[in-house]
């Protein structure tokens, strides 16, 4: 035998019993799982919870989203004129006689000047005054609105009338009564501006006219207004 293979041979025993030994020894010993995570120490108990945070600043605007489709189409509508006009305001006025005797039987009593805002108001009208009528046989008398010289046709005249019937023979026919009464209405279709506003007295129609008086011993009067239709 050599002098080199008796050194392997020597080198050989020498180290296989160390490397069996360091096997049995590996094989043998068990690691603890819990080593690498807590270290040597033990666990401590859980600490309190923390604080809340502070709120968070706001995110980021979204994107706009997709317009909507167009909607079904509305019905046609209707054309309206809106008219603005002047707030009405009062207009009226009143002419008054003290006394006025007017013992006429036909023909105009009294008048009165009105001035008229609008073409399409009204006008209410009234005389109030003493009215008589005396007579032997039936008789009529008719006390009546002129509006510039012509009666009221819209929509009719605006009168008042007395009617005494044949007076009788005790009294010898000298029925003398003086009566407050009153000639009223409305009238509608006169023009704006100006208006003469008369009190007239005639006779009724297939009567004879009698002894008319007007205005005795009192006060008569004549208002006008003009009011919005």
């Amino acid at each position: 035998m050599s002098p080199l293979v008796a050194r392997l041979l020597l080198l050989a025993c020498l180290v296989l019993p160390l490397y069996c030994v360091e096997k049995v020894k590996s094989r043998g010993y068990r690691k603890d799982p819990d080593a690498d995570k807590y270290g040597s120490c033990l666990q401590g108990p859980a600490g309190a919870p923390g604080r809340e945070g502070n709120p968070g600043t706001n995110g980021i605007p979204g994107t706009p989203g997709i317009p909507g489709r167009d909607g079904s189409k509305g019905e046609k509508g209707e054309c309206v004129n809106e008219i603005f006009e002047e707030p009405w305001r009062p207009n009226y006025k009143q002419c008054a006689w003290n006394s006025l005797n007017y013992g006429i039987d036909l023909g105009k009593v009294a008048d009165c000047t009105f001035t008229k805002l609008r073409s399409d108001s009204a006008l209410r009208v009234l005389f109030s005054g003493s009215l008589r009528l005396k007579c032997k046989s039936a008789c009529c008398q008719r006390w009546y609105f002129t509006f510039n010289g012509a009666e009221c046709t819209g929509p009719l005249p605006i009168e008042s009338i007395i009617y005494l019937d044949q007076g009788s023979p005790e009294l010898n026919s000298t029925i003398n009564i003086h009566r407050t009464s009153s000639v009223e209405g409305l009238c509608e279709g006169v023009k704006a501006g100006l208006v003469d506003v008369a009190v007239w007295v005639g006779t009724c129609a297939d009567y004879p006219r009698g002894d008319a008086s007007t205005g005795w011993n009192s006060v008569s009067r004549i208002i006008i207004e003009e009011l919005s239709k």
